[in-house]
């Protein structure tokens, strides 16, 4: 089916006037209290967990990370309760396993234990993959937004690309690398380029054509196997959703619902633009990977690279860009407040990389993000 094709289903149409859901995965680290080394607990952590918050939780490639999934949620309010009950779950578990939840996108100290969840599928990825598989621990969120027709979700992914380097910037929680500042805003976003699977999602035409590039990208040994698409937004094979998975983990249960929430204003706008049968924009290969470099690099304190005039320009006029054109999916779905009012806070305070820079030592911006992690 081509793309043309694709415009007028009544299915698009549709979908662009009702609520879309929305629903959240955060990989959040488990850090020693007193060295602030990754804390190799997520067993006994896990184990700590009530039953009912046990649900949520997901084994991670690392011993040192822990992962929580929010129920599939119809409104913001919803999605930041569900958050919270999640963090602060996760938190007293890690605490009975003498360790500490840090919502921080990268390894800040070092990771003593190198080894992966023992898992057979874990197991092969660290086969294949070698010492990249061995690398520090990087945590991310992945924001689900309903879209029910694969073929449809194709075409939001490809429209979607110009304007993931905003989210991106925006989330940038993880300067710190070995001890250090990295001088990067997201260390996690430059260390996750040695994986040769994650990157900005191809322009692709259709769900044949997925599965063409999918399977030539494992015949070549890129991609283990199918399972293996690890693009900055893809159709989820295990549920009816897009997946954005570009944000480091935020700090708080509130700045995660904002992005959340501008998340699934995108794909609503998406999809608006495809059953209109608007033109998909389709910016050069080299200049979108280098707007995501960029957007790791800078955050939101420098300038962004508008894909649109293939210009740089100052990271909040390109958000303001971002919310201009996504007002009619905020208003419709409730959320124009809650996000607008969320980025005015994030423009005030800084992302979470501004933050940890401005406590004046890595224990103390660590200790004031395992307090925010669980409270805000």
């Amino acid at each position: 089916m081509s793309v043309t094709a694709l415009h007028p289903l009544d299915a698009a149409r549709t979908a662009s006037r009702l609520a879309l859901t929305v629903g959240v995965e955060e990989e959040f680290l488990l850090l020693d209290p007193r060295s602030w080394q990754n804390a190799p607990r997520a067993a006994e952590a896990r184990a700590a967990l009530p039953a009912a918050m046990h649900e949520r939780s997901q084994v991670e490639f690392r011993r040192s990370m822990m992962e929580m999934v929010t129920p599939v949620c119809a409104d913001l309010p919803q999605l930041r309760a569900a958050l919270r009950e999640n963090r602060v779950a996760a938190g007293a578990a890690a605490t009975a396993a003498g360790a500490r939840l840090v919502a921080v996108a990268a390894t800040p100290v070092g990771e003593p234990d190198l080894e992966v969840v023992d898992t057979p599928r874990f197991h092969a990825i660290a086969r294949h993959y070698g010492p990249i598989a061995y690398d520090p621990a990087l945590c991310g969120f992945h924001v689900h937004v309903g879209v029910p027709d694969r073929e449809l979700a194709i075409q939001v992914c490809n429209w979607l690309r110009p304007w993931l380097p905003v989210v991106q910037a925006l989330t940038a929680n993880s300067p710190f690398h070995a001890g250090a500042d990295s001088g990067h805003a997201s260390w996690r976003g430059i260390a996750l380029e040695r994986w040769p699977s994650l990157s900005p999602s191809p322009y692709l035409r259709d769900w044949s054509d997925y599965e063409r590039i999918v399977a030539e990208l494992v015949a070549s040994g890129v991609m283990l196997d199918a399972s293996m698409v690890l693009w900055w937004a893809r159709p989820s094979l295990r549920y009816p959703t897009v997946e954005i998975r570009v944000g480091d983990v935020c700090p708080t249960a509130a700045e995660t619902t904002v992005v959340a929430g501008l998340a699934r204003a995108l794909v609503a706008t998406a999809i608006a633009d495809i059953a209109d049968g608007a033109e998909l924009p389709r910016p050069p290969e080299h200049l979108l990977r280098a707007a995501h470099w960029n957007a790791a690099h800078a955050g939101v304190g420098g300038t962004l690279l508008d894909l649109r005039s293939h210009t740089a320009r100052p990271a909040w006029e390109l958000v303001a860009d971002l919310v201009d054109l996504v007002e009619p999916a905020l208003d419709r779905h409730g959320d124009a407040a809650h996000v607008v009012d969320g980025l005015a806070v994030l423009r005030e305070h800084g992302t979470g990389a501004d933050r940890q820079r401005r406590s004046g030592s890595l224990p103390a911006a660590m200790d004031e993000l395992a307090e925010a992690t669980v409270t805000d």
